[in-house]
């Protein structure tokens, strides 16, 4: 069984590379094969450009779909479900977004209910992933004795994005037992980053507060950051939904199939120190 991974330098798809029992029968696509993942079948493609893609799909039985966020991602999705349709794939599995919908409060969580709909009419086996805010989110948010962040005094059920890999891995193993499922990826428990900070405090050793910043705040941290207008807007769609309370739920779901719980913050926290306050 041929695997084929999309977003292979992305965070969340680095950590499936890792998260893989093995890398034999994996081939990776990216832009710059330069860049390409050590180790790995390299296909040279791009999913904004579906001329590129019919060598890299041809020959593959399953799919990781993972796109970049922005305002072209249905596009990318539409290219890749496509190429997987003409080249016989049989199972794509998806990495979509908490609570995507037609009525979801970010223009992402709509965005991905588009391309979630085309992927279950598709004709292919399919499983769908929708993770909660990633626990990596906050890497750089500490500074000197305070945690900044955009979710006012929300509580999320956040996840580390090992986890995601985890169970990704799971799926991509054996994708038959897992066709037509959608699945909420959560951490296990729903924390504020107050608790964050508290926890931050005792992994630390010294006192962390948090202090929320207002949107305009985030929006244009985001833009000095190199971030580009749209992500740092939806960003803040994101934080607003989130300080109202949209994200305050856990789910089995990771539980139940993987038979252990997720990583918990404070465990997140002891192996990140040096990215979340660098």
């Amino acid at each position: 069984m041929t695997i084929l991974i999309t977003g292979a330098t992305g965070t969340v798809s680095s950590a499936l590379l890792r998260a893989l029992p093995s890398t034999e029968n994996v081939r990776v696509l990216v832009r710059d094969p330069a860049k390409a993942p050590a180790g790995v079948e390299v296909a040279v493609g791009d999913l904004d450009d579906p001329s590129t893609l019919e060598k890299a799909f041809t020959g593959v039985d399953t799919v990781w779909l993972l796109t970049a966020m922005g305002p072209q991602a249905p596009h990318a999705s539409m290219n890749a479900v496509w190429a997987a349709r003409q080249a016989g794939v049989r199972h794509v599995v998806r990495m979509s977004a908490i609570g995507a919908a037609h009525d979801a409060p970010t223009r992402n969580g709509r965005l991905h209910a588009l391309s979630d709909l085309e992927l279950q009419a598709s004709g292919l086996g399919w499983t769908i992933l929708r993770p909660a805010f990633f626990m990596q989110n906050l890497f750089g948010s500490v500074n000197g004795d305070t945690l900044y962040g955009g979710l006012g005094d929300g509580r999320v059920g956040m996840i580390d994005t090992r986890d995601i890999a985890d169970f990704a891995a799971h799926v991509l193993t054996d994708p038959a037992a897992h066709s037509g499922r959608t699945y909420t990826l959560t951490g296990p428990a729903s924390l504020s980053l107050h608790d964050a900070a508290a926890t931050l405090t005792e992994v630390y050793g010294t006192p962390i507060t948090y202090r929320p910043l207002p949107e305009d705040a985030v929006h244009r941290a985001l833009l000095d950051a190199g971030f580009g207008e749209w992500i740092s807007a939806v960003t803040v769609e994101y934080g607003r939904a989130y300080a109202r309370g949209w994200g305050d739920f856990t789910t089995t779901d990771f539980r139940d199939v993987l038979g252990r719980p997720a990583r918990s913050f404070h465990d997140f926290a002891l192996t990140h120190a040096a990215q979340l306050r660098p």
